[in-house]
């Protein structure tokens, strides 16, 4: 059978002083946001998902922030090597955790610059968003790493948002979902479906027809509610300060099996 088990990792007591790029710097509430973690997991453990917590990375302040750490496809995972270079010691945790559970590991080589925000599945097409964290080496590696998997590997160009998922994610009939003043070329996704706001652009596929957004988009949760999907939201304001959203606070393994 599939797996459904969630990497997981706690935020950092530095978490306040956490990257920001396409937004105003505010203030950070450290504890409101572990508490916001823990409702965010406990949806995740709701839902099925067996979650597994990362070994804690405390003086990393953006380790909480699982997803840019690791992309999976298969059983393969490909260990990143994240555009900014405060964030690269995030990495040893996850490659522990995900050589733990089974996975062949590879790994994004430098020069390459590869985070796990931009890259979003849809099937075995691996859509890779070229932007300021991700470099065109680390799209080549990528490709040559999962390219032999049998992923058909589309680059997309990113400029107005940190990642390509902070734009657009997918739901559970492949099709695109996306906040168009934040794409750069709607163009290349196929099945394309606009929301009215940026964070209903970031969704997460629970399983069946579930979908858990953040609690900051009503609208786009009453559009995809009329659409037949069962909508379930978490409140993540602390991290959405921080361009955090609910794709990147885990990493989902579901081809893992037994």
């Amino acid at each position: 059978m599939p797996s459904k088990k969630a990497l997981v990792r706690r935020p950092s007591p530095r978490l306040a002083e956490g990257l920001v790029t396409h937004v105003e710097r505010q203030k950070v509430d450290v504890g409101l946001a572990t508490e916001q973690w823990e409702a965010y997991v406990e949806a995740l453990r709701a839902h099925g998902w067996e979650t597994r917590e990362v070994e804690p990375a405390d003086d990393c302040p953006d380790s909480v922030f699982v997803e840019d750490t690791v992309v999976l496809f298969r059983n393969v995972a490909l260990i990143t090597r994240p555009g900014s270079a405060s964030r690269r010691p995030e990495t040893a945790g996850v490659e522990e955790a995900v050589a733990g559970l089974g996975c062949s590991v590879n790994w994004i080589w430098d020069p390459g610059t590869l985070d796990g925000g931009d890259v979003l599945k849809v099937g075995d097409t691996v859509y890779v968003g070229r932007g300021g964290r991700t470099d065109a080496t680390g799209v080549q590696q990528l490709r040559a790493a999962f390219e032999p998997l049998g992923a058909r590997v589309v680059a997309v160009p990113v400029s107005k948002v940190l990642h390509l998922k902070s734009a657009v994610t997918t739901l559970p009939d492949g099709t695109v979902v996306g906040h168009i003043p934040k794409m750069d070329r709607p163009s290349l996704f196929p099945g394309f479906l606009a929301v009215p706001e940026e964070s209903g652009a970031r969704v997460l596929l629970l399983g069946g027809h579930k979908l858990l957004m953040a609690a900051s988009a009503p609208k786009t949760a009453e559009l995809l509610t009329d659409l037949g999907y069962e909508v379930v939201t978490v409140d993540i304001g602390e991290f959405e300060k921080l361009e955090g959203s609910v794709t990147c606070l885990s990493v989902r393994l579901r081809e893992l099996y037994a």
